[in-house]
């Protein structure tokens, strides 16, 4: 490695952000890169382990002690062309990955990780800024045609790497513009909409056709699918929430988390926040907003975070987030060795601009008033049984009940399954026991012939660095479908810079 005693003369360092108080007044990303010096220690305090841990923690198999010792020799090509041999879209997962990677560094057993999140994204920031982004168009056409279905980043990573392969690709996306949970689902301040579409440029202008507004199921028919491309890649993602039936549950002010995030995605890139698909699942029918109002965000993930932030730019009066599990430790205990992933107290940049986090909370009732407008909230606390370090059963805690003021809440416990109705339907394609398409790893194909599926909608809500790394797995065993063997580099392509 480019500094061998790196680890040992510099610690972790994260980003500057532009202050609470001022991003909450915008939809802007506010984390501010690097500077030359500090990159460059960042990048030196990779140790070069004997064994690199951070290789399997990464559902992609990046490269990354190699990428930071390129970077600390401010080799930057060369540092792009590592990280992109794994990565399709660097871009996106230095923004918004909540690093797996890190939690698997060797140096993380008794000092803070290698910051390898914005490492990776600073990599790939100035590639675009000197150019080394160019498009690269397949120098042989196949003549086979393959459809894929969804414009997520499970679909595009399919998308991109089948086109490298010389096939003709074309991408069908039910929304007006590409890009599926990366452009509808993640709020501008994390991830803003220009990157995804100097991206979709790139990738257009290697040849790769994108359809908007194009529901397949609906106005697109699949048979026409099905006769015209050589294989299908379904990748359009599990977008039927988890859902809280309780008493109140019709009342006005109980939304979805992605009913809240996509209409104020859409009214930011200055589209009809009410416009949407055909038969696309579970859209409001107004418009929801947060001003002025004591909001309720339930379910503790990266969505009810996205919440909280959305809610805070919105104006409301307070925030609190709801989480039905207890309270996680500050860091590592017995039951989360390394380099597992741990399941540890995280605090989000939207958190710190401003919400109450309450653990082990459950909600009972949602309480409206005489015009049908939620006004309150009925709670409960919860005692859990804890079993190997995990949360296992709660009981209700007698007398804990409350009535909180609350006239927005925002479900955001998840998602089930992938929508049913329309493509999935009139395919009769199988599912699994949990009602996805049932497509295994060894393959990814469906029960249908030539019928292929990956991310989520085959294995269920996950990163966006698994999706990615989905969609290049699928796309290699649809190359060897049509080709009869494959060219297409596999998470083992970092033997050739070992």
């Amino acid at each position: 490695m480019g500094k061998p005693t790196g680890f040992l003369e510099y610690t972790r360092v994260s980003p500057q952000k532009i202050s609470p108080k001022e991003r909450i007044g915008n939809f802007n990303e506010f984390v501010k890169p690097f500077e030359p010096e500090v990159l460059n220690q960042q990048a030196a305090r990779c140790m070069n382990c004997g064994v690199p841990f951070c290789h399997s923690g990464c559902p992609l198999g990046n490269i990354i002690p190699e990428f930071n010792d390129a970077v600390y020799r401010q080799s930057w090509e060369e540092a792009y062309e590592i990280l992109t041999s794994t990565n399709n879209f660097p871009e996106f997962t230095g923004r918004i990955c909540p690093a797996p990677c890190e939690s698997a560094c060797v140096l993380g057993i008794n000092q803070p990780p290698v910051n390898i999140e914005e490492i990776e994204k600073h990599i790939i920031e100035i590639a675009f800024e000197k150019g080394y982004v160019k498009p690269k168009s397949p120098v042989i056409r196949t003549g086979k045609k393959v459809a894929v279905v969804g414009s997520g980043p499970a679909g595009l990573a399919a998308a991109a790497q089948l086109n490298q392969a010389g096939h003709s690709v074309t991408v069908y996306e039910r929304d007006e513009k590409p890009g599926g949970l990366l452009r509808y689902g993640i709020p501008d301040f994390k991830l803003e909409k220009k990157i995804i579409d100097r991206r979709i440029a790139v990738m257009e202008e290697e040849g790769i056709a994108f359809k908007c507004n194009a529901n397949v199921g609906v106005n697109v028919s699949i048979n026409d699918l099905l006769r015209e491309n050589a294989a299908i890649v379904l990748a359009g993602g599990s977008t039927v929430p988890r859902d809280l039936n309780i008493p109140g549950r019709e009342s006005n002010g109980v939304h979805f988390a992605m009913q809240f995030l996509k209409q104020q995605n859409k009214k930011v890139s200055g589209s009809d926040p009410l416009a949407h698909s055909t038969i696309e699942s579970n859209i409001a029918k107004e418009l929801i907003s947060a001003k002025g109002k004591n909001v309720v965000v339930i379910g503790g993930g990266d969505t009810g975070s996205d919440c909280v932030g959305t809610s805070n730019r919105q104006g409301a009066k307070t925030v609190t987030q709801f989480e039905l599990l207890p309270k996680p430790p500050d860091g590592r205990n017995s039951f989360m060795p390394w380099p597992t992933y741990p399941m540890v107290l995280k605090t989000s940049s939207s958190h710190e601009e401003g919400c109450e986090r309450q653990w082990a909370v459950a909600t009972k009732e949602f309480i409206a008033d005489g015009n049908g407008n939620l006004k309150a909230l009925k709670t409960v606390e919860l005692e859990w049984k804890v079993e190997d370090g995990r949360a296992s059963k709660f009981v209700e805690k007698a007398g804990s009940e409350k009535i909180i003021d609350c006239e927005l809440v925002l479900l955001a416990m998840g998602f089930v399954a992938p929508q049913k109705e329309g493509m999935l339907n009139e395919l009769d394609v199988e599912l699994d026991e949990r009602g996805n398409v049932k497509a295994n790893e060894k393959d990814y194909k469906t029960n249908i012939s030539k019928l292929f599926s990956c991310g989520d909608m085959r294995r269920g809500q996950s990163l966006v660095v698994w999706a990615i790394s989905e969609g290049r797995e699928c796309a290699r065993k649809v190359d060897e479908f049509l080709m009869g063997e494959s060219l297409l580099e596999t998470k083992d392509s970092r033997l050739q810079f070992t």
